[in-house]
Formats: C-alpha cells, sequence, structure tokens
C-alpha cells in the first residue's frame, strides 16, 4: 500500500485513539473527556473558553462533554470571584484520580509508539510535529 501524509496521520491519531479507549474501557468515559481531564491536569481552574482552545473542540461540543463530566462527579464548576461572567473548571477527587490514570496511559501509549526509535528521533520527531502543527495553525 502506498502511504500518503494524510493516511499516515489519520491512521496514527487513530491506532493512540483506539490503545487509549482499548485500555481505559473500564472508566466509562466518552471520547472527549480524556483530552479535557488532560488538559485540566495541566490547567485545573481553567475557564471553558480556555479548554476548547486548549483541545480543539467547538465550545457547544465542550459544553456536552462538560455536563456528562459534571453529572459523572468528574469536575465541579465555580463562578470566577474577579470576573463573575467566567465559570471556572476543577476536577474533583474523583476526576484527578481518572486523569492520573488517562496520564499513565498516555505515557504508556508514547513509549509503545516510539519502541525503537533512539532518543534523538524521538526528540526530531517531537520537533518536526510541533513545525507541522505551526504550519497548520498559520
Amino acid at each position: 500500500m502506498n502511504f500518503t501524509f494524510h493516511y499516515l496521520f489519520m491512521a496514527n491519531h487513530l491506532m493512540l485513539q483506539k490503545n487509549l479507549f482499548n485500555n481505559i474501557k473500564e472508566l466509562n468515559l466518552t471520547s472527549g473527556q480524556p483530552k479535557v481531564l488532560d488538559y485540566l491536569g495541566q490547567n485545573d481552574g481553567a475557564i471553558q473558553k480556555d479548554i476548547a482552545q486548549g483541545c480543539h473542540i467547538e465550545p457547544a461540543s465542550l459544553s456536552t462533554i462538560l455536563n456528562g463530566m459534571e453529572k459523572n462527579g468528574l469536575i465541579t464548576r465555580n463562578m470566577d470571584k474577579q470576573n463573575r461572567r467566567n465559570i471556572n473548571i476543577f476536577m474533583t477527587e474523583k476526576g484527578k484520580a481518572i486523569y492520573k490514570q488517562i496520564a499513565q496511559q498516555f505515557t504508556f501509549i508514547v513509549n509503545k509508539a516510539l519502541t525503537d526509535f533512539s532518543k534523538e528521533e524521538t526528540e526530531q520527531l517531537k520537533q518536526y510535529l510541533i513545525k507541522i502543527y505551526h504550519n497548520l495553525e498559520a
């Protein structure tokens, strides 16, 4: 098979997602929730607009994801004391525990994907992916 770049990008993304969801079935998360928990793991207390941008999710889709997460006790929403128009999203203890499991899975999957890559190749790949991201972002 002749692998095109667009096919390889798509297929690799889908394989990463498939590996993740096969490894976290018991957590009963929907497709957008691990990404949001991962973002909140680095930015707990973020506002919805920043989460949407950081996760590359449309605000309306994020609202649905957050509603499900709140219903399942993974997050809470608190009004920002400095700006009452902003609602800060925080992980609950349950959300933090699940985030830790997801973070471990992300590490496991990345290590699996980069098996047989040298440190130099890994760093070079990272730099290429960053460059691709910035090119597409512009």
